[in-house]
């Protein structure tokens, strides 16, 4: 398969890096002024792939064929992103988000129709410096929605290294993954600290255990059964120097994916009257931690 990378950060990095290493076809899209500041080659240190460096290259807009478009930019940068990637140009190749949320969706298939199909990563990733990925932990995982195309996919990100699936529904691959990554998100965010931290503290680690269990209630209306008990013990066994990207983001001062990640626990659970205040204190905390930092 031939890939485009649309969001070269920690997980587009991470991504592209590890299949052009693994003799794919890859084109990084990146914006003008990152375009200028890439090196040619991705280099990667990665705890779950190992350490490489290969040559990628890239351009400032979609400029050949591919077989799939991987969308791995931030929320707050979604709209302005897929300039770079005009559907007329898309065509018919398949459009895998990796973005923290769900509502993401929506908006690629009014772009880009049925050829939009949910993605979903957990892996802890970071771009420290242009074309230098660093990858924590064991965890590379993705898991796709059911699509004429996902079967392959999976197939061609096993040989790059990863752990993939195609589990049975969009929502499942959604919900699966928010209902981890927000009580992980907003617990080390609401306090500026890892995991270790964060469950040393008896308020904020009953807090977040009572977010993931409010994330699957509100699930469960999407059609999605989680266990809670099976997800209090996955973020229980987090490592204790675990950071997520929400908490990078408000240590160096950018827009954080507030929205994007707590906004569907909350919405969704104010719509059927499902009771979040656990997420709601939480989010309260990062936005304190916010105005602190903005002093």
């Amino acid at each position: 398969m031939r890939y485009a990378i649309l969001g070269v950060g920690g997980v587009g990095g991470l991504v592209g890096g590890a299949l052009a290493r693994s003799q794919r076809e890859v084109l990084l899209l990146l914006t003008e002024r990152s375009l200028g500041e890439y090196p040619g080659a991705l280099r990667v240190e990665s705890e779950a792939l190992g350490d490489f460096e290969v040559s990628v290259p890239a351009a400032a807009r979609l400029d050949r064929d591919v077989d799939v478009l991987w969308v791995t930019v931030k929320a707050a940068a979604l709209d302005a992103a897929l300039a770079l990637a005009p559907p007329e140009l898309v065509g018919e190749a398949m459009v895998v988000p990796l973005l923290n949320g769900v509502d993401h969706m929506a908006i690629l298939r009014e772009r880009y129709g049925s050829h939009a199909v949910a993605g979903s990563m957990s892996v802890e990733s970071e771009k420290v410096d242009p074309g230098h990925v660093v990858q924590r932990g064991p965890l590379a995982a993705i898991n796709l929605a059911p699509d004429r195309g996902a079967e392959a996919l999976v197939e061609e990100v096993r040989a790059a290294g990863f752990t993939a699936s195609v589990l049975e529904s969009e929502a499942r691959v959604l919900w699966t993954k928010l209902a981890i990554l927000a009580p992980l998100a907003l617990g080390t965010s609401s306090v500026q600290a890892p995991m270790g931290p964060v469950r040393a503290d008896a308020e904020v680690w009953e807090l977040v255990l009572a977010c993931a269990t409010e994330a699957c209630k509100v699930a469960e209306i999407e059609g999605v059964v989680l266990d809670d008990a099976r997800i209090h013990r996955v973020l229980e066994g987090a490592p204790p120097g675990m950071r997520s990207s929400m908490q990078k983001d408000l240590a160096s001062h950018r827009p954080l994916e507030l929205e994007a990640i707590a906004g569907p626990i909350l919405r969704r659970g104010a719509e059927h009257g499902i009771p979040t205040p656990a997420t709601e204190e939480l989010s309260r905390r990062v936005l304190a931690q916010v105005a602190a930092a903005a002093r």
